[in-house]
């Protein structure tokens, strides 16, 4: 543990957080300000089309990135980076959202540019295709993909399983192994009838999830509203806040909140990660710039609305009641926020993380089952949906802690090839 945090602190320095940032301004400015087409993007997502054989439509892809990408990201990791990195962590996670689009744009256009079609015909792509095919380096590509297998059990399993089970035992008193179980069976019937059961499912789950959450957050605000306004101005303050400076650059506050704020920012949106290019490369659309916009959205409904909800909530709720949050856990802040709706605050939060998770650990099947596709071939993924059963339940019964120091770690070890990839085909991307 000791190990895993050292670690972080030095990857999550401030080399790694300024090519992240770096990366989502220089796209930003590259492709002029893509987010201008946010409301044409947004339209294209809704623009429901059938599928293709094992392809998906621009919709389905969407979909199933916003099942990997809202989770508990969005409702533990904001109260992490909160707890971490003070309420400035979530400035910095927004912005990540905002200028993240761009990135988003970029692994998309590329993904879908450079993938390829399997044995059975279906397109396949992600930053691995994109590494062999456009840079003609395979081996970077298997070291990418390697990568997203072990994200797959680590981010989208472990992480997911063990947010639920901590809040069904502090909620309903439910045995660890026995949330475990459940997980892995309602997600094991879904991820077994292969990519079109997944698209179905998060078609259908992932709205209304997100409706029904935003609903809950929207009456927390209303019996907020006296401190809304002053929730915002000190999360504003907070991160510009300059405790001590040094040569001129920002002081230890603000690169707490930055560290948290982006780490927590990449891990919920995956901007710069690459992974929700993996879903946008299964699309049938041929053009890559509609399939790209589309993709794009995913970081807008995550990040720039979804987390920034959930950040306002949670800091306005410090303010509201001060003595629900003292003492309180890294990842209790949320909870303790969600006790204010009446009578059914903590089943509701509980119940909402708990489908999230399934929605996420759906979604981020789908991506390790094309990473195990482009290490092995086919004759793989029947092994690794076994094991991606399993590790559901190991993660839910190992420690909290852990688990987000070695997501930390993974992620940040993700970011370099597909980073690499952007820059080196950069000229290729078109807005």
């Amino acid at each position: 543990m000791a190990l895993l945090e050292r670690l972080n602190d030095l990857i999550w320095g401030l080399p790694l957080l300024t090519l992240l940032m770096g990366t989502h301004i220089y796209f930003t400015l590259k492709l002029h300000f893509p987010q201008r087409n946010l409301l044409y993007a947004l339209k294209l997502s809704f623009g429901k089309a059938d599928n293709t054989g094992q392809n998906l439509s621009p919709f389905s892809a969407l979909a199933t990135t916003l099942a990997a990408t809202l989770g508990t990201g969005n409702i533990i990791g904001v109260s992490t980076a909160v707890a971490l990195g003070g309420p400035g962590a979530i400035f910095w996670c927004w912005i990540t959202g905002i200028l993240g689009m761009a990135t988003a744009y970029s692994e998309c256009y590329l993904s879908v540019l450079f993938r390829s079609r399997n044995a059975a015909g279906d397109y396949v792509g992600g930053p691995m295709y994109v590494l062999k095919n456009g840079l003609h380096n395979k081996y970077l590509g298997g070291i990418y993909a390697a990568c997203t297998l072990i994200a797959a059990f680590g981010v989208g399993c472990t992480t997911q399983a063990n947010s639920v089970t901590q809040a069904a035992r502090a909620t309903f008193r439910l045995s660890p192994h026995l949330v475990g179980i459940v997980l892995a069976f309602l997600t094991g019937t879904v991820i077994l009838g292969g990519v079109k059961s997944i698209a179905n499912i998060c078609e259908r789950m992932v709205p209304a999830i997100s409706f029904v959450y935003l609903f809950g957050c929207l009456l927390l605000m209303l019996l907020y509203h006296d401190v809304l306004l002053s929730a915002c101005l000190l999360i504003l303050r907070d991160a510009f806040s300059f405790r001590s400076v040094t040569g001129g650059m920002a002081g230890a506050a603000v690169q707490h909140a930055l560290r948290y704020g982006i780490a927590r920012g990449l891990f919920t949106n995956e901007a710069g990660i690459g992974t929700s290019a993996i879903a946008a490369a299964a699309s049938h659309v041929s053009e890559p710039r509609i399939q790209a916009y589309v993709s794009m959205t995913a970081v807008f409904w995550d990040t720039v609305v979804m987390c920034l909800v959930t950040g306002i909530v949670i800091v306005a709720n410090m303010l509201y009641d001060p003595a629900s949050v003292a003492g309180a856990a890294e990842t209790d802040l949320t909870a303790a926020a969600f006790r204010h709706l009446p009578y059914v605050g903590d089943a509701f939060l509980t119940i909402s993380l708990a489908a999230f998770a399934v929605t996420t650990l759906i979604g981020w099947s789908y991506f390790g089952e094309k990473a195990t596709e482009y290490l092995v071939g086919k004759k793989g993924i029947p092994l690794y949906k076994l094991a991606y059963i399993l590790m559901i339940y190991f993660g839910a019964i190992i420690p909290m802690r852990l688990v987000w120091e070695s997501t930390d770690l993974i992620n940040a070890m993700m970011v370099l090839p597909n980073v690499l990839a952007l820059y080196c085909l950069r000229n290729h991307i078109k807005d």
